[in-house]
């Protein structure tokens, strides 16, 4: 079981990561809301488990996105906010359960289990923005009446931009989910990925079809039918 750990308290994060690893869990962890959210959208994770407050991005806006976009993965939050108002808001995220610190390990390995034990939601076989539908099971698209075959690293960008409508996705977040940095790999050159996002446009943006794809200068890319400034 693969589980993440966002959490800025250094302190409290590298023991409890030490726990969850002696429990026999695969652990990351990060200390940055931004780290956090990537690596959370890249997926493969079991469990999520972050704490509200974060430089960057805040834990709750971290669910609240992965839950936009149809990610089902488990959430436990880690937080000193106490409130009723605080719980009802987390839990309204997206969250699926809450834990106050200080809290007792003995209860949060509980909730982890408890968590890791849920049946998984099957996600939708089909995402659809504007007139183009994903067919996830064939990997194949359909636009306008047409179907559209994609190479292996077009379905992949094709359902990364999909699943994150409307949202600016820099060059550095897409070439990861395509190219995972390991270690002894070299990142690919940065033409690549432009040619890749040219093949995938020449494919699904027809003659007389709205552009989806939108090119953000110096930035990255966005998608859907609306090019935002």
């Amino acid at each position: 079981m693969r589980i993440l750990l966002v959490d800025d308290e250094a302190e409290l994060a590298d023991p409890l990561s030490r726990l969850l690893r002696h429990q026999g869990y695969s652990v990351d962890v990060t200390y940055d809301g931004n780290h956090g959210e990537l690596l959370a959208q890249q997926g493969g994770y079991d469990l999520l488990i972050l704490d509200w407050m974060l430089p960057g991005q805040s834990g709750l806006t971290i669910c609240e996105g992965l839950r936009l976009n149809g990610d089902s993965t488990p959430v436990l939050f880690l937080t000193a906010r106490d409130t009723v108002d605080d719980r009802v808001q987390g839990l309204d995220s997206g969250a699926d359960d809450y834990l106050v610190k200080p809290f007792e390990l003995r209860e949060l390995l509980a909730r982890v289990r408890a968590l890791l034990r849920r049946p998984i939601t099957l996600e939708q076989p089909r995402l659809q923005v504007d007139d183009l539908t994903l067919d996830r099971s064939n990997q194949v698209a359909y636009r306008q009446g047409r179907l559209i075959d994609l190479s292996e690293k077009e379905y992949q960008l094709l359902e990364y931009f999909m699943r994150q409508p409307g949202q600016l996705l820099s060059h550095e977040q897409i070439q990861q989910h395509l190219w995972p940095t390991k270690e002894g790999n070299e990142p690919p050159a940065s033409n690549v990925l432009a040619a890749q996002v040219r093949l995938l446009r020449r494919k699904i943006e027809g003659a007389g079809e709205v552009s989806l794809i939108h090119t953000v200068y110096g930035k990255g890319y966005r998608f859907g039918p609306t090019k935002l400034e």
